[in-house]
């Protein structure tokens, strides 16, 4: 991000490697695990323990570790029932067809294996073209609920003072320069130095709110930045052959 604040101190990142070194301590030896839409694999380290397979399509112009499978994740060339535990992180905002994902995952993932999944509430568009959707708690249990899964936890990814922070450092890039963008005449031209002086204070504001938020996530009001579910998949009676 060119050395905007997110690099410096962003609490939903930090968070959300909390919540994932959490799911992997929860997963046994040897577990096949997928992550998928992996990007250039930030989590990877966490899964040592594990057998790690990386699926991502790879059209994005950003930096991509190598891929396990370069596909859709619509269509993955595995068999069926082929993981124990399933990764996607912040990927189905960027999925056209989020149902159909939802869907592959399931049949890939072994009856009673867990997925960690992760997609924004409240976030600008970005990776465009290929930002697509916003997801609701109740989208969660929606999509989930009708792709064969049970929900064992939907969180807060962060809490309100990182949605804050986050609202604070877009405002500190974002708030209009010069009269003429910010109103007409004398208006315009009055309000110049205090938009300066909120931009400088929301850039510092937003580096004491990402702080405070990693330490402890608020949520008795306001929203989160993302929402992190932890699904099981339900067990599925097959025929006998």
């Amino acid at each position: 991000m060119n050395g905007s604040l997110e690099d410096v101190m962003n609490s939903s990142r930090i968070w959300l490697g909390r919540h994932n070194e959490e799911f992997a301590r929860s997963l046994p030896a040897g577990s096949i695990v997928l992550d998928a839409g992996a990007g250039s694999q930030p989590y990877r380290h966490l899964f040592d323990h594990c057998i790690y397979e990386a699926a991502d399509f790879e059209m994005v112009d950003k930096e991509y570790a190598k891929s396990t499978y370069v596909c859709d994740l619509s269509s993955i060339p595995v068999a069926e029932a082929r993981f124990d535990a399933i990764v996607l992180n912040q990927v189905l905002e960027h999925l056209s067809d989020p149902v159909a994902v939802l869907q592959e995952m399931h049949r890939v993932l072994k009856d009673g294996g867990t997925m960690i999944c992760s997609a924004p509430l409240f976030y600008e568009e970005h990776e465009q073209p290929y930002d697509f959707f916003r997801y609701t708690q109740f989208a969660w249990r929606h999509l989930l609920g009708n792709a064969g899964f049970e929900i064992i936890s939907l969180d807060w990814m962060e809490g309100y003072l990182g949605t804050v922070a986050y609202q604070m450092e877009t405002a500190s890039k974002h708030l209009p320069r010069g009269a003429k963008n910010i109103a007409p005449g004398a208006l315009g031209v009055a309000a110049v130095p205090l938009l300066a002086s909120v931009r400088i204070a929301c850039r510092h504001l937003a580096r004491v709110f990402y702080r405070l938020d990693a330490q402890q996530k608020y949520t008795q009001s306001g929203f989160p930045k993302n929402y992190i579910v932890v699904a099981k998949k339900l067990f599925v009676a097959r025929q006998a052959a």
